[in-house]
């Protein structure tokens, strides 16, 4: 471990920007933060690094109003600050974009900036800032589209523009790059490097090591709600930071290669008219997934995978017929009715439990309020996908089989939870991720579609998934992943499309993929001549 230097464009003569002596947050059963002190310095752009459940995030409330500490004080500009709320610390000049975004969703993407500027402005000069921020920092987002219809990527740029709009003092980043291109990325980098020399603070939350390393100047790191060091991660390596971290380095992942087999999932001359108005048409897909491979889809969120993974899993049953295809093995798991083995089925129009008698489960983005019911415990959110194995003949389930399976899970996986029957929302998020994944997983799929399996997640946890998905298509099922995360599709995928504007790429092996060339065509540009745009709509099919 090492102790950051000076840094020449951090005025080490000023009061701390942000100072945190001793934070101490309690909730039953658990301490989040104990005895927690922390110190930014104007200009300095300062990582806060720990793995899930950690303690990063309700420190960061603490800073931002959301959560009162039980013990300790806040300073800021040297100053004792008592932030009551998210408004005094936006008053103060802190603002934050939560992992877990702080949305109404029935607004519009203007009115949810709105609320956190100065009721001065009015509407449309809110959604004239929108533009002109969105442009400059490549954040491209429509002011007058509901939230409620953009993809969970979508809505995290609406959070960075609005905090940018406040021109903050402190700026508080919770996993911020996860919905950009490799090119967005380096853009956003500029961007607040930018600021940090204008005198803004940035505290940086990201589980990206290299980001972490190229961008940050000091870093605390957390691990069980306690400091343990300070360092210059500039002077780190992955492994050290991971080290500091969880205390080991994560698993290295062993790639071999191997034979795919039949055709499990075949996607034919895939055309559709988006059913929300702001949502992005689908324009002759192709694509296949066979067994004992997977299969990557990168690209910015908002281009047409959210489309696509509504009409594979079922939640849009509008594909047209001949569309969208699933192989049933000879071999299926016994839940498989006899009947359907052996054959291709056309399941455009399949419901998500039809689909998932044939072998087919899934993993959505969004872990809360698709992935998993909040309110419930984990063991009856095993019911959300499967209860073949616990109901009894009349329909009972079975309570005790029920818990047992969600507590092979939690153990199998390594899941943090206080056991089979907590609540949904009472875990990190990282734990709840590798839960659901777990889910999926043990209902033994033929095809397993995730999308951004890790997003969020430490490099412990991430390194845990990416491995059971790896050991998944090892035992011959087939898997697609939807990732923003380039290095995650480099490690775990066999071939890769880029999705861009509803359109799917050619696919590439993973050996001939590199950043620069799928970062190009997350702007479409994978051929000479695109392909011309559809002209006409009839049945919710697009004809070119």
């Amino acid at each position: 471990m090492t102790v950051p230097d000076p840094i020449a464009s951090v005025d080490q003569a000023q009061p701390p920007r942000l100072e945190l002596r001793g934070i101490t947050k309690r909730y039953p059963g658990v301490v989040a933060n104990h005895r927690v002190s922390l110190v930014v310095r104007p200009g300095e752009i300062h990582a806060v690094l720990g793995e899930n459940g950690a303690g990063k995030s309700t420190l960061m409330k603490v800073i931002y109003g959301s959560v009162k500490p039980d013990e300790g004080e806040v300073l800021f500009n040297g100053r004792l600050a008592h932030v009551r709320n998210p408004q005094e610390a936006r008053a103060l000049g802190i603002s934050m974009v939560f992992q877990h975004f702080s949305l109404f969703e029935v607004l519009t993407v203007a009115e949810n900036v709105w609320l956190g500027l100065s009721r001065s402005l009015s509407l449309a000069e809110v959604s004239a800032q929108i533009r002109d921020t969105a442009a400059q920092y490549g954040l491209d987002i429509e002011p007058e589209r509901p939230v409620h219809t953009l993809s969970v990527g979508e809505m995290q740029r609406v959070e960075i523009i609005r905090a940018l709009l406040t021109h903050p003092q402190l700026l508080i980043l919770d996993e911020p790059t996860s919905v950009l291109t490799p090119q967005a990325v380096d853009k956003l980098f500029v961007v607040l490097q930018k600021l940090a020399a204008q005198g803004c603070s940035i505290l940086y939350i990201s589980h990206k090591l290299h980001e972490i390393r190229h961008l940050c100047t000091a870093c605390t790191v957390l691990r069980g709600g306690e400091v343990t060091g300070v360092c210059n991660p500039q002077r780190e390596t992955n492994a050290s930071l991971s080290r500091l971290m969880i205390g080991a380095e994560p698993p290295t992942l062993q790639l071999r290669d191997s034979a795919a087999g039949e055709s499990v999932l075949a996607v034919r001359d895939l055309s559709l008219r988006r059913a929300d108005p702001f949502g992005t048409d689908l324009d002759h897909i192709n694509l296949e997934v066979r067994a004992g491979e997977v299969v990557g889809i990168a690209g910015v969120s908002g281009n047409g995978q959210g489309e696509l993974l509504r009409a594979l899993s079922g939640e849009d049953p509008r594909a047209p017929s001949g569309t969208v295809w699933l192989h049933v093995s000879a071999h299926a798991r016994a839940q498989v009715p006899v009947s359907a083995r052996g054959k291709a089925h056309d399941m455009g129009a399949f419901s998500p439990a039809h689909r998932r008698k044939l072998g087919l489960h899934f993993v959505p983005e969004e872990r809360l309020g698709r992935g998993a019911v909040p309110t419930l415990g984990l063991a009856h959110n095993l019911l959300l996908t499967r209860r073949e194995s616990v109901s009894g003949p009349l329909g009972w389930l079975k309570l005790s089989a029920l818990r047992q399976q969600a507590q092979s899970i939690i153990a199998r996986y390594q899941v943090k939870a206080g056991g089979p029957q907590a609540a949904a929302k009472s875990l990190s998020g990282g734990n709840l991720q590798k839960f659901i994944v777990g889910r999926e997983i043990e209902a033994q799929p033929a095809l397993l579609i995730v999308s951004q399996p890790t997003w969020g997640v430490d490099v412990g946890a991430a390194a845990q998934i990416r491995g059971a998905l790896r050991a998944l298509r090892d035992a011959g099922c087939a898997v697609l992943v939807v990732s923003e995360e380039l290095d995650e599709l480099f490690e775990i995928a066999d071939r890769l499309h880029v999705m861009a504007k509803g359109r799917l790429s050619p696919s590439l092996p993973r050996a001939d993929a590199t950043v620069e060339r799928l970062g190009e065509w997350m702007s479409g540009l994978w051929e000479p001549n695109p392909a011309p745009a559809p002209v006409a709509a009839r049945g919710g099919v697009v004809h070119a």
